[in-house]
């Protein structure tokens, strides 16, 4: 298949085009290299796909809407995943233009492109903020999402909507994954593995905030692409009404933050200098994904534990900055 992947040089998107190549597939991808986070890494995940035969990259932003008109009307994709956006909680509390530029109005141009050019299958990230206020675990996909704790969880929220209502007057299948915290080699670096294992080893203090009292559903990043593919090619049809579909997609068990964090000590072999810190605005205490959707419709497992999951995230990290273990 010809699919365009919009995010190519970030986290996932670089795995998942990986994977697309490896199994035959053309791979278009959309980056703008925006400077939330250090450009070099996306650059260098960049290097890694440009490098593969199928591969081409086109820079431009999804907020440019001549540009996504010329992307569609020349890619002629088969398939769309959509995981270009303004990512980060906190961060929508400094800068909210650039999430309302990006993941509403870019959203916007990605299922318009879709629409008119008869794609077959579009596959759009969401996220497991937009449980938000919910506190009711695990957290499913029947349960209600009107209490967005974040403007980010807003958009992400909003871009479900919107893909159902495409999905109800165009036809078109869609199909909202909602991430639960993905960590693996190649990460963000302003994702908590990312940034805890850079100060340890810089023998600065790690911000634990909500007091260390925090469980997340840790989803290691191949376990994500593995389900990420499988539900790529699982079309949602009309047999059940409108070709629109959300599932979780996590590791289904969710670890404390303390045990986290000590795992990356044992891994690491240094201890962590801990700084406690309230929890923050926009911040959920707990996560946890009800995977059954995903497991009923795909066959979806996640198969890493979290301790291998972070020796794998560490092994990269101190081979791609050269660092030695301490």
């Amino acid at each position: 298949m010809k699919v365009l992947v919009t995010g190519a040089a970030g986290f996932i998107g670089f795995h998942l085009s990986a994977r697309l190549l490896a199994r035959g597939d053309e791979v278009v991808g959309l980056d703008n290299l925006n400077e939330y986070y250090d450009v070099t890494l996306k650059q260098a995940r960049l290097a890694h796909l440009q490098s593969r035969n199928g591969f081409r990259f086109v820079r431009d932003d999804l907020a440019h809407r001549a540009g996504m008109e010329a992307l569609f009307s020349e890619g002629s994709f088969d398939r769309v995943v959509h995981l270009a956006a303004q990512a980060g909680v906190r961060y929508s509390l400094e800068n909210p233009h650039a999430y309302v530029e990006s993941n509403m109005v870019g959203f916007l141009h990605i299922l318009e492109g879709c629409r008119h050019h008869r794609v077959g299958h579009l596959l759009y990230a969401s996220s497991s903020s937009v449980y938000g206020a919910n506190n009711h675990l695990p957290f499913s996909v029947r349960d209600r999402v009107d209490q967005p704790l974040s403007l980010y969880a807003a958009t992400k929220r909003s871009n479900e909507l919107m893909a159902h209502t495409y999905s109800h007057l165009y036809g078109l299948p869609t199909t909202g994954l909602r991430f639960f915290t993905v960590y693996g080699p190649w990460g963000r670096p302003d994702m908590a593995l990312f940034l805890f294992t850079r100060k340890i080893l810089a023998g600065e203090p790690i911000p634990v905030f909500n007091q260390g009292q925090h469980q997340r559903d840790f989803t290691y990043i191949d376990d994500i692409i593995e389900g990420v593919v499988r539900v790529l090619d699982h079309v949602p049809t009309v047999a059940h009404g409108v070709p629109s579909q959300l599932y979780n997609i996590g590791n289904n068990q969710p670890v404390p933050l303390m045990v986290y964090i000590q795992t990356l000590e044992e891994v690491l072999g240094k201890k962590a200098e801990l700084q406690f810190l309230p929890l923050q605005p926009g911040d959920v205490p707990d996560t946890y994904a009800d995977i059954h959707e995903l497991e009923r419709d795909v066959g979806f497992r996640p198969r890493t534990t979290v301790r291998e999951g972070i020796e794998h995230f560490v092994a990269w990290y101190l081979d791609y900055y050269g660092e030695n273990r301490p």
